[in-house]
């Protein structure tokens, strides 16, 4: 009988060593899976925004000392795509992960709110930092989202338009 040949590289995988976590941190942050009917055939659509990473995802930020995360959201909203014009609906839930930064593990809270784009929802001005951002077809949007999470709440949402009849 033949012995299978060892992996390459895996012993370096394996014994590579990450630095130690010195401290745990929580985090909040708050969002909206925003949307509209389009103007010209009435299609609901999802308004993502795309990371320097190239991952699809919604407009969230950093909820600051002694703000509410729903007007996190809206703040964030305004701040990272430009829409001026919203109407925050209803909170759909949050979506809790960790991650690494260094030395520093940190507990992440994210709130995610359902918010109507009104007035000319064209007119989106995005940061900087942003690689894209488009309207979606609310199907291509939960294809798209690169987060499992956030396109279970994204679907949460349809699902609450639907019934509000929006």
């Amino acid at each position: 009988m033949k012995r299978p040949k060892p992996i390459q590289g895996l012993k370096h995988f394996v014994s590579k060593k990450r630095p130690v976590i010195d401290e745990v941190v929580h985090e909040t942050t708050s969002g909206g899976v925003v949307f509209r009917r389009n103007k010209k055939n009435g299609q609901l659509e999802i308004l993502l925004i795309q990371d320097a990473k190239g991952r699809w995802t919604i407009p969230k930020g950093h909820v600051e000392p002694n703000e509410e995360p729903r007007k996190t959201a809206e703040r964030e909203i305004q701040e990272e795509t430009g829409l001026q014009q919203m109407k925050v609906m209803n909170w759909l839930g949050k979506v809790n992960f960790r991650y690494r930064r260094s030395h520093t593990l940190v507990l992440m809270t994210m709130h995610i709110y359902l918010v109507e784009g009104k007035g000319d929802t064209d007119m989106l001005n995005p940061e900087d930092w942003l690689t894209d951002i488009k309207w979606l077809a609310a199907n291509d949007a939960v294809d798209k989202i690169a987060y499992d999470d956030i396109g279970k709440l994204i679907l949460a949402g349809m699902k609450k338009i639907r019934e509000s009849g929006k």
